[in-house]
């Protein structure tokens, strides 16, 4: 199956749902929109503000759903944060960025990632879409974001996407992985500018690296951990 072939046979698998985690000073909601079932993360302190992470609302039914959820908490969002720009993980980028007027967070290398997505979102059937705006900062492995009392270190973790990052709170023992690392899997390297080597070494060298008990909160499935990836996950065949 080509890659076109795999996108299309995703279409029409819309579902909306949602899980809601409670942690030490923040709270993770995760909703599943679009065909591609992405997960898109709103993260939560306990002053009301917010940070959403890969937007991937694009339907009007799953964008109130948002808003509703922002409304019941009295949430604040605060910033927009993408761990790769692949369609669907900014299918809401604009709608965000326009109703709440904040910062645009992501890696310099997944600019051409981004700025390619309008050429084909009609390809997958996203009528309507609205092109993302620029970035308003570009983040690099290292940097340590503070939102509120939300604080998260940027780790480079490229071979899905050539400017792929994840988010990595060490207090509370979380990362907010994107397609990285899947449970029992990982992400594909054979979309353009996919690169097997560089996403093990991303997955082995970077992500491998963090305690064991770290929770890993992707952009498509369940939640895993690093243990368990470290003990089953099939990269280590590759």
């Amino acid at each position: 199956m080509s890659v076109f072939e795999f996108f299309l046979s995703e279409i029409g698998k819309k579902t909306i749902c949602s899980c809601y985690v409670c942690r030490k000073n923040m709270t993770i909601q995760k909703f599943i929109f679009n065909d591609f079932q992405e997960n898109t993360y709103i993260i939560s302190d306990e002053n009301k503000n917010c940070i959403i992470i890969d937007p991937g609302c694009h339907y009007p039914e799953e964008r109130e759903q948002v808003l509703e959820y922002l409304s019941e908490f009295e949430l604040t969002p605060i910033a927009l944060l993408n761990t790769h720009c692949h369609i669907d993980h900014i299918l809401g980028n604009s709608w965000v960025l326009k109703n709440f007027n904040i910062p645009f967070y992501m890696h310099k290398q997944d600019l051409q990632t981004l700025n390619a997505v309008p050429s084909y979102a009609a390809t997958y059937g996203f009528v309507g879409f609205e092109s993302s705006p620029q970035p308003t900062h570009l983040i690099k492995h290292g940097d340590v974001l503070q939102f509120g009392n939300l604080r998260f270190e940027v780790l480079f973790t490229p071979g899905h996407a050539p400017g792929h990052v994840v988010f990595y709170d060490a207090i509370n023992k979380v990362v907010i992985n994107g397609d990285v690392l899947f449970k029992g899997s990982f992400g594909r390297f054979d979309l353009p500018n996919g690169d097997l080597s560089q996403l093990k070494k991303s997955i082995t060298q970077i992500m491998f690296q963090l305690p064991e008990d770290t929770t890993v909160y992707s952009g498509h499935g369940p939640e895993t951990t690093i243990g368990e990836e470290k003990a089953t996950n099939p990269i280590w065949n590759y």
